[in-house]
């Protein structure tokens, strides 16, 4: 479903986190379907735990949107060296063009616990995703 080409991508100590979007619907109301989807690499040498995330939406409109909660859709999954998680969802919006930011809180073995930074995209109808650093 998402193209590989345009994944975007951040490292922060080990763990890489891949983003990439797609318009999945477009309908006559201006109503505007995306996908997402991560793929967090964890390429430390000890485990780590995906503790949540806190991810923002924001559209031309000024309409902003967040997730900031506990977990993946349900799971708080552990992550080995060398293993990945992968995450995908939708996002309903009414305006054809929005940005894509945030982060994801990961507990390292010494149980600090991080923010690391998500790409940041665009979700914009005839573009490409762009990253806005």
């Amino acid at each position: 479903m998402f193209d590989t080409d345009e994944m975007l991508t951040t490292e922060v100590d080990n763990i890489t986190i891949s983003a990439a979007r797609e318009l999945v619907e477009e309908n006559a109301a201006h109503q505007f379907v995306w996908g997402y989807y991560f793929c967090i690499e964890n390429n430390s040498d000890k485990k780590i735990s995906l503790l949540g995330k806190n991810w923002h939406i924001t559209d031309d409109k000024g309409n902003s949107y967040s997730d900031d909660s506990a977990g993946f859709k349900g799971e708080i999954p552990d992550l080995e060296p060398g293993e990945i998680f992968e995450f995908s969802s939708t996002a309903p919006l009414n305006s054809a063009n929005a940005v894509f930011y945030g982060s994801c809180k990961i507990k390292a073995a010494n149980d600090e616990i991080k923010d690391i930074r998500i790409p940041t995209f665009e979700m914009s109808v005839g573009n490409a995703a762009v990253v806005l650093n």
